[in-house]
């Protein structure tokens, strides 16, 4: 199983310790779930929660959902990080986040296992992101935005951090990876500001989002798939590029060119792998 697919929007954490979460988590609706063994286990938890995430994994039911099932593990320098990955040696772990991922080193050791994915958290990580996003068995970069403002001091989540965020998206389109994930919403009940904060990332070049609750995914969903509109836009493209037979051709007052019908192709492959 890979997450290898610009297909994958929603990224849904559980936290290890809730193992009778782990399924329901499958049963979401998020294209992928991260288990969480670092910020929601505590310190005595942790041998356990790595125990119900073996015993998870060696039951099959991960398998059984379908659906990409990602670890996240303890920082390298954490005193937890050998023993998570060798939780996370097993063909049904799909990816390996890496939180606060600041040097290739970082990624090397622990890439072992499964692709890796490393979560943008620090200064230190964000001014190495285009080497991170170059080093080997690196799938995909998320950014870890609340940790991220903490380390710097930063108030704030849109103009704040929109120098970053444009960074983070243009250092994986350089480095021939995924479009970035952007970090969590942390009001679970506000699916106002959800959709807002999805859509304003989509903009920005983001290929999905972080998910800390089963209600945030099916906005996540919605918001990352292209609209009716969107379709329709696409398909007259094309149409109107069709017609041209390689001539000049025009949509809406505006002249048609090969960025555009590469974007309108990209549209209706995107609906079609959805509804498929």
């Amino acid at each position: 199983m890979t997450t290898a697919s610009p297909f994958i929007h929603s990224y849904l954490f559980v936290p290890a310790n809730r193992p009778e979460l782990f399924s329901k988590a499958c049963a979401s609706g998020a294209n992928a779930i991260i288990i969480d063994l670092e910020d929601a286990v505590g310190p005595a938890d942790k041998a356990a929660a790595r125990d119900h995430l073996s015993n998870w994994l060696a039951s099959g039911e991960g398998c059984a959902n379908k659906v990409p099932v990602m670890v996240k593990v303890n920082c390298v320098h954490s005193g937890h990080f050998g023993d998570d990955l060798r939780a996370c040696r097993r063909p049904e772990v799909a990816g390996i986040v890496l939180p606060k991922t600041e040097r290739v080193d970082d990624v090397a050791s622990a890439s072992a296992g499964a692709p890796v994915f490393p979560l943008i958290e620090t200064a230190l990580g964000f001014s190495r992101v285009g080497e991170l996003a170059a080093a080997p068995r690196v799938q995909r970069l998320l950014f870890g935005a609340i940790d991220f403002k903490h380390d710097m001091g930063i108030d704030g989540d849109r103009d704040e951090l929109l120098f970053f965020r444009s960074q983070i998206v243009l250092a994986s389109r350089l480095a021939g990876i995924l479009s970035p994930v952007d970090g969590v919403t942390a009001e679970i009940d506000d699916a106002e500001r959800m959709e807002a904060d999805a859509s304003y990332a989509r903009r920005l070049g983001f290929g999905g989002k972080l998910c800390i609750h089963p209600g945030q995914v099916p906005i996540v969903n919605r918001v990352f798939v292209p609209s009716r509109n969107e379709l329709d836009w696409a398909n007259r493209v094309l149409a109107a590029a069709e017609a041209a037979r390689g001539g000049a051709a025009a949509l809406d007052g505006r002249l048609i060119d090969r960025p555009m019908v590469l974007t309108a192709k990209r549209i209706i492959e995107d609906a079609m792998r959805r509804s498929a």
